[in-house]
């Protein structure tokens, strides 16, 4: 197993960060270009494939971009498959491996994914790989056990990402797979935070939280915090969010993912606003030649600061 000093890390580049004046890990000077990942579906939640680039309008607060990038081809993934490894999942450990392997069988050889398992410590059970056996070895690792540092898990997992993009790994959809059964007890890192470096990533969040006594845990703060947090990820990457209420129903959580990262667009513009004033920029995007259609992207992103 490979044991990432993960904690340490976070704390150290909030510590820096806090102390310059600054808010946690700004990325970026400039913009050169915005990239977006749309999932269609049509009222029925069907994912809708095969639509063209003249299909799309995409818009900047409110101004509309023209596309330089467009492609409804299925591109390489590079997927962190986050498992929780706390003590409460240990009468769920055996479905939750299960599904994940079922995930890692729909992987293609371009793709690569890696395994992360996270209680009061991140560790990373399997590192980038396409091996198949690799991986399912890695999950075959989670030895659930102590408490939950849920939002630190996210952090590190979208920083580890940013900088396999950094480090050249080429055309690639980048994803994280949640799966958690409680709620955050153990981070130093708070939502809010995990919220912003997920607004500054082109990363998709999909989250699955199981929720076995749905109607006993919703009247808990813990519970609706944890609810919110990871809708307002799901949502604000294009993402989703999913809350099975009974084991059984992994698996169909699982091969919904894999199939829409199969059919999903790739859309990329230069923005036409060139100011550096580091503000939010809020994006739209739709299919104006289709009715009832639900569209879910990356909803907005901080323009390059002065």
């Amino acid at each position: 197993m490979l044991s990432v000093g993960l904690t340490c890390l976070v704390g150290a580049a909030l510590a820096f960060s806090q102390t310059q004046g600054q808010p946690p890990l700004t990325f970026g000077t400039g913009i050169e270009i915005i990239n977006l990942t749309v999932t269609v579906t049509d009222a029925q939640g069907r994912l809708v494939a095969g639509l063209d680039r003249d299909a799309f309008s995409v818009y900047e607060d409110g101004v509309k971009q023209e596309l330089a990038l467009f492609n409804k081809d299925r591109l390489p993934l590079s997927v962190v498959l986050l498992m929780d490894a706390s003590a409460s999942m240990e009468d769920k450990v055996l479905p939750a491996r299960a599904a994940a392997k079922r995930f890692v069988q729909t992987l293609v050889p371009a793709d690569r994914a890696r395994v992360v398992s996270f209680n009061n410590h991140i560790d990373v059970l399997q590192d980038f790989t396409n091996d198949k056996e690799a991986l399912n070895a890695g999950i075959d690792r989670l030895q659930p056990q102590g408490a939950t540092a849920l939002h630190n898990a996210f952090y590190i997992s979208i920083k580890e990402l940013q900088k396999e993009k950094q480090a050249g790994a080429g055309a690639r959809r980048q994803a994280i797979i949640l799966l958690s059964d409680g709620e955050n007890t153990a981070s130093i890192v708070t939502d809010e935070q995990v919220i912003d470096l997920a607004r500054k990533a082109e990363i998709s969040i999909y989250s699955i939280r199981l929720t076995t006594d749905f109607e006993g845990d919703k009247g808990r703060a813990a519970f609706s915090q944890a609810t919110h947090l990871l809708s307002v990820l799901a949502r604000e990457t294009g993402g989703q969010a999913f809350f099975p209420a009974q084991l059984q129903e992994l698996d169909g959580v699982y091969d919904r993912i894999a199939e829409e990262m199969r059919t999903q667009y790739s859309l990329g513009y230069v923005p036409t606003n060139q100011r550096r004033d580091g503000r939010y920029r809020r994006i739209v995007v739709r299919v104006p030649s289709r009715e009832n259609v639900v569209l879910r992207y990356k909803l907005g992103y901080f323009g390059p600061a002065a």
